[in-house]
């Protein structure tokens, strides 16, 4: 959830009290490793509840924020939000170089639909050259057939490492109602950031598919900690591009990080003359 996004938001819900100036957007970006709902949390943790909102209601109030986030974001888009500075160039010279160039759509917080609405905006002549990768065709791919059960066969060692995640998550769960019981008190841990690096890592391998290139010798260029964390897990090249909103969150596991497109920051050339390890 951007600044613009939140003061959209919190103005339509009449929250007054919120305000998330950078540093404050910067450090619950930080400390939420990119989790949303998390993040929401640990700021009315941080300013306070809304009074009239009973406990049991926190995680309902927190899912109606991010829905009018959702449509805060829509809004943002009709106002045409421009491309990043540079993108349409980086594009142009990957093409020119016969180098294939995959977006990936289909695990962009804002949406399938909204993502390809910004890419749109790419022009029509260049959109013919690269490929989007939304939901749908994740699923169409070898890989999402195979992981989201639409296919007849399967990998074993795919079905293996889908449900030992299912496993330890559940574990997960378990201890902590039992440790939870003993102490007497309340615990709810959160096992839903596994499935979604699971459709991150879906989007990334399906990418690499239709690319007809191996993982390892793709490169993906991202600006959030899930996107590095999917391509981290498959042993996929990633490099972060900054942006005001993450200029001072930490990114340890990127083999790169750059503040933009062009000239002195991330260029055909430079990603061509890197050796990735």
């Amino acid at each position: 959830m951007s600044i613009a996004q939140k003061d959209l938001t919190f103005q339509k819900l009449g929250l007054d009290c919120a305000n998330w100036t950078e540093p404050v957007y910067s450090d619950l970006l930080r400390r939420s490793a990119d989790n949303e709902e998390r993040m929401l949390m640990l700021y009315f943790n941080r300013i306070g509840w809304p009074t009239s909102l009973p406990t049991s209601e926190k995680e309902a109030f927190v899912k109606s924020v991010l829905r009018e986030k959702k449509i805060a974001l829509e809004e943002l888009m009709l106002k045409s939000l421009p491309l990043r500075p540079g993108v349409e160039n980086f594009i142009d010279d990957a093409c020119n170089k016969g180098i294939p160039v995959i977006i990936l759509a289909s695990y962009s917080k804002s949406g399938d639909k909204i993502a390809r609405s910004i890419v749109q905006r790419l022009g029509h002549e260049r959109l013919s050259k690269i490929k989007v990768i939304g939901n749908e065709e994740v699923e169409k791919s070898l890989y999402g057939q195979l992981v989201f059960g639409k296919a007849m066969t399967s990998s074993l060692d795919e079905q293996l490492a889908k449900e030992a995640r299912k496993a330890a998550s559940a574990e997960k769960q378990r201890i902590a109602k039992e440790v939870a019981s003993i102490l007497k008190v309340s615990v709810d841990i959160d096992t839903s950031s596994s499935e979604s690096l699971e459709k991150i890592v879906a989007a990334l391998r399906a990418g690499a598919e239709i690319a007809g290139i191996p993982v390892y010798k793709c490169i993906l260029i991202a600006g959030s900690k899930s996107g590095v964390a999917g391509a981290e897990q498959i042993g996929m090249p990633r490099v972060v591009l900054r942006s005001s909103f993450t200029s001072r969150a930490e990114f340890p596991s990127a083999n790169a990080i750059m503040d933009g497109f062009g000239g002195a920051d991330l260029t055909i050339s430079k990603l061509c003359q890197k050796r990735w390890s």
